[in-house]
């Protein structure tokens, strides 16, 4: 009989550092341009019909100083503008295209503003629910929050989210989304077991600033599924259609194949930007289809959820979107930014890979989001 020689999938085991492989701070980059492959478990969904772009280059966004600046750093990908269906601007770093994927992280929570927003346009959901009420077998970090707080990161529980710390929930959290592997000895769980382990003695947010939890977009996603008695791949090849994507979707899942909706969407910049020009439309797709509300996202720029501190005192986080009272958007663990500015019809895409050891940086995702509302605010060419 052969002797098989076994070891851990390299990629995924956990080093001295407590940080996958890929996440380190020397393949990172390598690991956010190939996410959609390196996970254990996943989805992938073509459209049908594709969105096509016009192209009329504003050379005035590539002359702009932050622009320069924001895209000749060793961290950047690529950026693309649009306004409305037109290809305004479009840049990509030597190693990186037109048709790759990147990962989107926390960009992928805006996909519960779509579909939240059409199960309450609908009267199939009120948001002053508590969610143990669809979730009674949830555990006390989230059972009496109501899902309106659970959507504006408005609560306090066990689970944190501080990349600095390798031993951060959100860190750990990873085993149960299939993008590392568990402890040596421990069994595989599913994401929403894992989800069933946040305890919390007091949810109240005292401190009046958002909340930040990657498990409470997990959360409102198994909410959805109960209250519509779909499952969360139907919703997400409603919003693949309706977006005319033209390249790839792809979704890391838990071994369950429950999508990771905290950050698991790939996209190429293009297909991220098609997919901006949802919120631009009030949710509508490209046939018409009403994916989103329109009234939902006017909830959503209203500012009810809680404010970020100064120097971001005018922005607010509610219902998976940041905010200014004008522009929806989000960024992305490692250096992505989705900006959206419905009264323009502008959608910023920006990707790039954060080189320091905890990839976090709120000056740079601060600096990227000046530079797109800069250019939102252009007149057109």
């Amino acid at each position: 009989m052969t002797n098989h020689v076994i070891h851990p999938n390299p990629d995924l085991i956990v080093g001295p550092d407590l940080r996958e492989s890929w996440n380190t701070a020397e393949r990172r980059r390598w690991g956010f341009h190939n996410l959609y492959r390196i996970t254990r478990y996943g989805m992938h969904l073509r459209s049908r019909d594709v969105l096509a772009l016009k192209h009329r280059i504003d050379r005035r966004i590539g002359d702009m100083d932050a622009v320069r600046r924001l895209t000749g750093t060793t961290m950047f990908s690529a950026m693309v503008v649009l306004r409305g269906d037109t290809l305004v601007f479009e840049k990509y770093a030597p190693d990186f295209g037109p048709d790759r994927p990147h990962s989107i992280m926390s960009i992928s929570k805006t996909a519960m503003n779509l579909v939240i927003g059409r199960l309450v346009a609908d009267g199939k959901l009120d948001l002053s629910t508590r969610v143990r009420e669809y979730l009674p077998e949830i555990g006390s970090g989230y059972a009496e929050a109501t899902i309106q707080d659970v959507m504006d990161m408005n609560i306090v529980n066990s689970y944190d989210e501080d990349y600095s710390d390798p031993m951060t929930a959100a860190l750990i959290h990873e085993s149960a989304m299939g993008w590392r592997l568990p402890p040596e000895g421990t069994p595989d769980e599913t994401d929403r077991e894992f989800l069933c382990t946040i305890t919390s003695d007091d949810l109240t947010n005292h401190s009046g600033e958002p909340q930040y939890k990657s498990s409470s977009t997990d959360v409102i996603g198994w909410i959805a599924e109960r209250v519509s008695g779909r499952p969360l791949r139907e919703f997400f090849i409603d919003i693949v259609e309706a977006s005319g994507l033209q390249d790839t979707f792809y979704m890391s899942c838990d071994r369950a194949g429950v999508p990771n909706l905290n950050g698991g969407i790939s996209l190429s910049a293009r297909d991220l930007a098609r997919y901006g020009l949802l919120f631009t439309r009030g949710g509508r797709g490209i046939h018409g289809q009403e994916i989103g509300s329109d009234a939902f996202l006017t909830a959503t720029r209203a500012q009810t959820g809680p404010f970020y501190p100064a120097p971001a005192s005018d922005m607010s986080y509610g219902n998976q979107m940041r905010t200014n009272g004008r522009w929806v958007g989000h960024g992305g663990w490692g250096g992505q930014f989705l900006f959206i500015d419905p009264q323009s019809e502008t959608v910023v895409v920006f990707y790039s890979v954060l080189e320091n050891e905890d990839a976090s940086d709120w000056q740079y995702q601060l600096e990227t989001i000046a530079m797109s509302q800069a250019i939102s605010l252009m007149e057109p060419a």
